[in-house]
């Protein structure tokens, strides 16, 4: 009787720590771990049922649209690339020249204030003097612009250069095969020819 006694009364760690817990207690926790496992279970099932399996086509019609979406939106910026060169390319062959007409202009002035003078001045040598001084001028605006003229008298026949429109006869055995006159001056752009000379040649 008194073994079973002892039995009976044996105090459990949770009751020493916690003195009104009772076997109802401990009873009830097995329970509620059971439950948190389940709704984990619950959870995990969740989102395996919302992990959707990957379409290959699918995959390769979006890879699809979005590579046309981009040649697409690369072939509209060329197109307005190429318009604009386009644009500005024809501004500048409209507008080459206006750097060198806006240079000439002054020249022109002068042009125009030689003529009034010529009609109301009575000094011819004034006149020539202000002529001679517009063509100087004029000289050196082409100069500047990199034109300059091609010589030609004395010199051999080039055909890069020179334009033989005729041959005349000549008693001096120096000037035979060489340019003796010139019927229209040359001129060249830099080391480009943009007129030839057109000369006469001695035989």
């Amino acid at each position: 009787m008194t073994r079973k006694k002892l039995k009976s009364e044996e105090v459990t760690d949770e009751q020493i720590l916690d003195p009104t817990a009772s076997d109802s207690a401990t009873f009830f926790k097995t329970p509620v771990a059971d439950e948190d496992t389940k709704k984990e279970e619950l959870n995990t099932e969740k989102k395996e049922e919302e992990k959707v399996e990957v379409n290959p086509v699918n995959q390769i019609q979006a890879q699809l649209d979005e590579m046309k979406d981009k040649y697409l939106r690369l072939s509209a910026e060329f197109d307005n690339y190429r318009k604009r060169s386009l644009r500005e390319k024809m501004d500048l062959t409209k507008y080459a020249s206006e750097d060198v007409l806006v240079s000439i202009l002054p020249v022109f002035d002068d042009f125009e204030r030689a003529m009034r003078s010529m009609d109301l001045s009575t000094d011819i040598d004034a006149v020539k003097q202000g002529l001679h001084l517009i063509y100087d001028k004029f000289n050196d605006f082409l100069k500047t612009k990199g034109v300059v003229e091609i010589e030609a008298v004395g010199k051999e026949l080039n055909t890069d250069i020179h334009e033989a429109i005729t041959k005349v006869p000549v008693q001096e055995e120096e000037k035979k095969g060489k340019i003796i006159d010139v019927i229209q001056k040359g001129y060249m752009l830099n080391d480009k020819v943009i007129r030839f000379s057109k000369v006469v040649i001695g035989e």
